[in-house]
């Protein structure tokens, strides 16, 4: 399951600011026709552009399809966020492709497709990424923009956070020691035994986990070759598996030490319960956390049916799924203030450490093009 490029802005902070701050800123045939009410949704920046979402949704109806990309059903409750919409809207067929692409493969389908109907209506990405495509996203502010955090979201809404966490290490306690600090990770016990969930110059966990490594030995997000040093010194000893890590792999123990997003981590463990111990850590001193953002593809076959999933994700409902599956949602402030947030939930994330960091757009841009330069070399 290769992920999807995450980063963005250096906070030292408190969870509780972290949560509204640190985050900063993840066949042929034409784009549908405007429905017969004259709309044109490729076009619409807002609900009203459609009335109300009982316009929208007779739009998306209409359209009857929704092409959705690199969206694993086991990562962070997507697969009961793709179910409930099937439910509320089942004339409106989800078409799910490439379930473990990442966020660098969504755009190159994107480009690939266009003009095809079977091009991705929408995006789930990394910030590197959503920074880098921004000339591919159509511009949509959803009815509760305004709950969600200005740090998270470009002022247009060519893209917007929408659920994140923190970079952590899932272990197997029946295989080896409990890592209690980075370091401990390079000793003999975890020989072939730690990866990373696909390439850092490609995939957002990976990218975060050279993130953490970075500002966990000293460095800073403003400079990840410390980072990049630390896997190399792994691979040299012998403990870096180059294995993508999936809920099979942990299954079977062929990848017994994970970095990873926390809520991914955990989705391990819940969904192996009884069948693999898993435990996970967030280490204690500097924490790296990040989002994955939205987007809608700019030459959507299903310009409504893409606009309406958007608002479907940054509902009630579907921000408390995210939650189920061990994430922050965007909104969570707005619903705790609203008292529409599942609070036993919301109340049982992972402890999460007492500073954050989150490279700005800037730092994240540097880190990328030193990894590019650098990484492969280093882990040979």
């Amino acid at each position: 399951m290769e992920e999807k490029l995450s980063l963005k802005r250096t906070l030292t902070v408190s969870l509780a600011t972290a949560a509204a701050l640190a985050l900063t800123l993840s066949g042929c045939s034409p784009a549908a026709e405007a429905p017969a009410s004259g709309i044109d949704a490729a076009t619409a920046t807002s609900l009203t552009a459609f009335g109300d979402l009982a316009g929208l949704e007779e739009a998306a109806i209409a359209e009857g399809e929704l092409n959705v990309i690199a969206l694993p059903r086991d990562w962070a409750n997507y697969g009961a966020v793709l179910d409930l919409f099937a439910e509320k809207y089942p004339d409106i067929t989800i078409h799910e492709a490439s379930p473990d692409g990442s966020s660098a493969e969504e755009i190159q389908a994107a480009d690939n497709l266009k003009g095809q109907d079977t091009a991705p209506d929408v995006f789930d990405l990394g910030l590197a990424v959503a920074l880098s495509s921004t000339d591919r996203f159509a511009p949509y502010q959803v009815a509760n923009w305004a709950d969600i955090p200005d740090a998270l979201k470009e002022a247009s809404g060519l893209y917007v956070g929408d659920y994140g966490g923190y970079l952590s290490v899932g272990y197997d306690p029946d295989a080896v020691p409990e890592p209690k600090e980075l370091s401990d990770l390079l000793g003999a016990d975890y020989k072939g035994k730690v990866a990373i969930n696909g390439d850092p110059t490609q995939a957002g966990a990976a990218f975060a986990a050279v993130g953490l490594a970075a500002v966990q030995s000293g460095g800073t997000v403003d400079d990840f070759q410390p980072g990049i040093d630390f896997f190399s010194e792994l691979n040299k000893a012998g403990n870096f598996l180059k294995v993508n890590p999936t809920t099979a792999t942990v299954a079977s123990g062929e990848t017994p030490v994970v970095f990873d997003w926390d809520y991914l981590n955990v989705g391990y463990g819940a969904q192996l319960e009884g069948q693999r111990n898993w435990k996970v850590v967030v280490f204690d001193g500097t924490g790296y956390a990040g989002y994955y953002n939205q987007a809608i593809n700019k030459d959507a076959p299903n310009p409504a049916a893409a606009r309406l999933w958007q608002e479907f994700l940054y509902s009630d409902e579907a921000q408390n799924l995210w939650l189920a599956g061990g994430a922050r949602p965007a909104r969570a402030e707005a619903m705790a203030e609203a008292g529409t947030i599942d609070s036993e939930l919301f109340d049982a994330l992972p402890k999460a450490p007492s500073d954050t960091v989150v490279p700005t757009e800037e730092q994240s841009t540097a880190a990328a093009t030193l990894l590019g330069e650098k990484w492969a070399a280093a882990v040979q």
